[in-house]
Parts: C-alpha cells; sequence; structure tokens
C-alpha cells in the first residue's frame, strides 16, 4: 500500500478536524434539519422554534451552510437533499441516531492519551444501561449501520437448509430480520442483554417478523445461551471482548449449534500487521478507551480463536464491506444442518 504524504495543510486540518465533527453533532442534538427539511426559516424564527439563542444558532446554521448540509438565500436556511434525507427525524433514512453515538463517545477520546498510558479505560466499562439517551442512540445507531450494509451481507450468505439462526448480541435484531427476510423459512432468536429488549421488539415488530424472530435477554458471558440453533451470527461482538472473553464467547457459541451449524462472525479486520487498514486500527482505540479488554483483531487471530474454539473449514467470505469489516464463515463438527 502507498505511503501518505504529508504537508502542513493537511495535518492542521486534520488536527482541527473534530470542529466540523462538532457543528454535525450539534446541529443533530439541537435537531435542525428537521424543520428545514419541511421549509426554509430565518435563524430568528428557528430559534423560536428549537428555544436557542438566535445569535448561537445563526452562527451554527452558517457553519452547517459551509459544510454544504444546507443552503442559504439571502437571510433564510433549508436543508440540502442530502441532509433531509439522512439527518431529518422524519426520514426512513434518518442517521442520527449512531452520529449521537458518535458524539457520546467524544469525551472518552479526548483522554486517549490517558487510556493509553494506564492502558485501560479511565472508569468503569462503558455502560448505557443507566442513561436513556446515550441507550437509544447506541442501539439505534447500530441499527442506523447495519440497515447500510445488511442486506448486501444477506444476499451473499445461503442459507438454504438453516431453519433456526442465533443472532448472538444483536441488538435491535437488524440482521435477524434481513436474514429472515431473505430466507422465508428461517426462525431467529436475538440473544441480548435486558436493556436491549425494547428496541429489540420494537424493530422487529416495524417489519412485521415478531412470528419468526423472537428476543432472549441474558448475559452469554457469564451464563450459557439458551435454545438449540443451526446457524449462528455474531456481529461486531468480539471486538468487546479480550481473547479469554472472546473464547469464553466463541465456545458457548458452538455449545449451542447443532452438528453441523454454521458460526458466521463480522468484525473491523485488521490485517496480520495490525496496522492496516486504518479505521480497525483507530476502532481498537475506541475499545481501549470503552472496555477493560477489548480490542480490533487481526483475520489470523479470529481464525485461531475460532479454530480453538472447535469451529473447521474457517473462510473469509468474498465480500466487499466498508470500513474494513469481514466476515469469516465456519462449521461445527457433524452432519450437516439440522432440519
Amino acid at each position: 500500500m502507498e505511503q501518505k504524504t504529508w504537508n502542513v495543510a493537511d495535518l492542521l486540518q486534520l488536527s482541527g478536524g473534530y470542529w466540523s465533527a462538532c457543528a454535525l453533532h450539534a446541529g443533530v442534538k439541537l435537531d435542525v434539519f428537521t424543520p428545514l427539511a419541511e421549509r426554509a426559516f430565518v435563524a430568528a424564527e428557528l430559534a423560536g422554534r428549537l428555544g436557542t439563542d438566535a445569535r448561537g444558532l445563526g452562527m451554527l446554521l452558517d457553519a452547517l451552510t459551509a459544510m454544504d448540509l444546507l443552503t442559504k438565500s439571502a437571510d433564510s436556511y433549508a436543508s440540502t437533499p442530502f441532509a433531509a434525507e439522512f439527518l431529518a427525524t422524519t426520514s426512513p433514512q434518518y442517521l442520527g441516531h449512531i452520529i449521537l453515538h458518535h458524539h457520546h463517545l467524544m469525551a472518552g477520546w479526548a483522554s486517549l492519551d490517558e487510556a493509553v498510558r494506564r492502558g485501560a479505560p479511565l472508569g468503569e466499562r462503558v455502560s448505557h444501561a443507566d442513561d436513556a439517551a446515550a441507550r437509544e442512540s447506541f442501539e439505534m445507531g447500530m441499527f442506523n449501520l447495519a440497515m447500510q450494509i445488511a442486506p448486501k451481507i444477506v444476499g451473499q450468505i445461503d442459507l438454504a437448509g438453516r431453519r433456526r439462526l442465533l443472532d448472538l448480541g444483536g441488538g435491535p435484531g437488524t440482521y435477524a430480520i434481513h436474514f429472515c427476510q431473505r430466507n422465508p423459512a428461517l426462525t431467529a432468536v436475538v440473544y441480548d442483554l435486558p436493556t436491549t429488549r425494547p428496541f429489540a421488539e420494537k424493530t422487529i415488530a416495524r417489519f412485521g417478523l415478531a412470528d419468526r424472530i423472537a428476543f432472549k435477554d441474558g448475559d452469554f458471558i457469564e451464563k450459557g445461551i439458551e435454545g438449540r440453533y443451526d446457524v449462528a451470527w455474531l456481529s461486531h461482538i468480539l471486538h468487546g471482548e479480550g481473547p479469554a472473553g472472546c473464547a469464553v464467547v466463541l465456545e458457548k457459541t458452538v455449545a449451542a449449534l447443532e452438528p453441523g451449524g454454521l458460526v458466521l462472525v463480522q468484525e473491523f479486520i485488521l490485517d496480520d500487521t495490525r496496522d492496516r487498514p486504518l479505521f480497525p486500527a483507530l476502532f481498537s482505540l475506541n475499545m481501549l478507551i470503552g472496555t477493560p479488554a477489548g480490542q480490533a483483531y487481526s483475520e489470523g487471530e479470529l481464525r485461531t480463536m475460532l479454530a480453538a474454539a472447535g469451529v473447521r473449514d474457517v473462510r473469509r467470505l468474498p465480500i466487499e464491506l466498508p470500513n474494513g469489516a469481514g466476515v469469516l464463515a465456519g462449521t461445527v463438527p457433524g452432519e450437516g444442518a439440522s432440519a
């Protein structure tokens, strides 16, 4: 891979890049894009509707206009078509949840130097259980992301003959939904913590799949996994654990599968040198900030962990995904999928 050639302007733009991110986060938090998707407003009128200071809001609107997320005509502002589609709460394509999740991560990232110094987060393990806003932004942010890529993934995975899917740590159930939509004979269980249940049940019902997708709550690290399955989907679960925790998760997953069961693991995957691609390398720092032992793993490390758990014929599926994501597949020894 060709190494980037840096110059001073690029370096300073990188250093101050959080200014643009914070302006976007503020726009989403204040929900400026929803009314501006309906019609144009002058700053003072919109400030009255949003309950903000007119001068401060005007400055934010000018910055968002400079970022090409808004348009300005005379003194009136309106959302661009892109912002109306992805940043207005009234749009089915709304991505504000994941943007707010990124906002909630910023305090930890601001103390990255201390996390590196200690080799651990500054506080307790990050939990959204006691913060309703953070919990919603996380769960529905995962829904935002999964909705972008799940259709591409499920269309390239053959689940013919499979009948019962375990979506482990499945959050709002986005992947279970798409797998069931693609495979009419499939039923699924979304297995996650109790705080996830309201988001999962609401999302599953929204897609009309409550009769085929159930939610079970439990700590699959501390306890076992209830039920028997012939395919397990683990999407971005392992990076939250250290190697020992990953071994426990994979061991319990394999124990819940019938002979011949299929294991599918999606992660942001590092090269075996661990210094590429960029996003998994940065994401590993995000795990340093937010978890006691989590990290991004290389393909070689994931293959080794799956093999140690008894998974055979491990392979990386030829699916091109953004941000260095990839899917590894393998099977549990036995006679094939159960009916």
